[in-house]
């Protein structure tokens, strides 16, 4: 097992793919898109890439940290109690365990994700 992976940002295999939990959706009818690429720990760390098309979800982190990198596309996340804050093209974020709050996809979005469970 190699200790170097490079995330493939067009991947040529097919996705996952899914939509969100009913429980979970506010809006619209979003689907997503997950070409997962690695996994390791004992499956607890997790790269790829996500698609997820325009709507508007309620998103809970639980005890999950999450990075993300923008590839393409506009969303807008509100923290439960916050204010909304746009990420697109290019830009990173982090979701920390106990986040909770609104994913609101308003262009397609690709981006790589880890996460830590």
């Amino acid at each position: 097992m190699s200790l170097l992976k490079t995330i493939d940002t067009d991947p040529s295999f097919a996705p996952k793919e899914s939509g969100p939990l009913p429980e979970r959706l506010i809006s619209g009818d979003p689907t997503y898109k997950t070409w997962a690429q690695d996994d390791a720990r004992g499956e607890t760390i997790h790269t790829g890439v996500w698609e997820a098309t325009p709507g508007e979800t309620r998103s809970i982190k639980g005890e999950t940290f999450e990075f993300c990198h923008i590839l393409s596309g506009v969303v807008e996340l509100t923290p439960e109690g916050g204010e909304p804050v746009i990420y697109k093209t290019g830009d990173s974020f982090v979701m920390k365990p106990g986040f909770v709050g609104v994913w609101k996809t308003i262009e397609t979005v690709r981006k790589i994700y880890v996460t830590v469970s």
